[in-house]
């Protein structure tokens, strides 16, 4: 690597900067080795300037998410539609994971490392249901998207705390709770394929979950705050409305959610409906 990409903050920030879905989804494999291959320094006076946005491709054209139409898992246009949706949220998720690394330099290595993980297995995620949509006729791109996940990266980049309390423990844990369901309608249409690959994400994405729910308790305890109070203000002051029920209880409590968590959430999710 060059000597400016030997360090990590320049190399994540690099990854986050791919505008080409393949570039970053390979760039991001390879920096990932490199990593663990110990390549890489946590050399913060090294580290360039903070980039403050992704790099995007020119499609999906990105819109508001109630412009987004929901589509039937009968036909195979409206199972694209469905894993496209699914590889934006990964393609999102990739640059959230590099963004975290450089933007919070300061955090232990271990958080740095977590981070590079989440980025490795979101590449993965991303090839996966990529992969599957061009099986269909499709690719990415060729569905609007929204941008919600990165809006949060945005209104969070002032604290780690905060980002690791609604970026993985309230946008990326809800996908505990509605993956299971999207699960079972595809094997219900004879999706078999489309079904196991989301069981793969599944299983990962509880292990990102409770790395975010690792980090929001270690930066908890740091401030000499209660963890649990801590983020269910954040989530009520925030999110205003945006909680929704059921809770996939079990992959939560596996993620790192406790019980007065669960059943404040529970009680958010009550009020809101109401």
């Amino acid at each position: 690597m060059s000597a400016r990409l030997d360090n990590l903050f320049n190399a994540a920030s690099r990854c986050l900067g791919e505008p080409d879905p393949d570039r970053k989804w390979n760039l991001t494999r390879a920096t990932a080795a490199h990593w663990r291959a110990g390549h890489l320094s946590t050399d913060v006076k090294r580290g360039a300037s903070i980039r403050r946005s992704p790099g995007r491709p020119p499609r999906p054209v990105l819109v508001s998410p109630r412009q987004l139409k929901a589509r039937k898992l009968t036909s195979i246009e409206g199972r694209a539609a469905l894993i496209h949706a699914v590889a934006h949220i990964e393609l999102n998720a990739i640059n959230l994971a590099w963004d975290a690394i450089q933007r919070f330099r300061d955090m232990p290595a271990d958080f740095h490392a977590d981070w590079i993980q989440v980025a490795d297995e979101e590449a993965l995620h991303f090839a996966l249901m990529r992969e599957r949509l061009q099986a269909l006729g499709y690719d990415y791109g060729d569905f609007p998207a929204h941008d919600g996940l990165w809006e949060m990266a945005e209104y969070t980049a002032h604290d780690p705390l905060v980002r690791m309390a609604l970026v993985p423990r309230v946008l990326e844990a809800r996908g505990l709770d509605v993956t299971p369901g999207m699960i079972e309608r595809l094997a219900a249409v004879g999706d078999q394929e489309t079904a196991a690959r989301l069981e793969v994400i599944l299983r990962d994405e509880v292990g990102h979950v409770a790395i975010g729910s690792r980090w929001f308790k270690h930066l908890c305890a740091e401030r000499g705050l209660d963890a649990a109070q801590t983020y269910v203000d954040l989530v009520r002051d925030t999110m205003r409305g945006r909680i929704r029920c059921p809770l996939n209880r079990p992959a939560r409590r596996q993620a790192g959610f406790d019980e007065t968590e669960l059943s404040a959430l529970e009680m958010l999710c009550q009020s809101t409906d109401g």
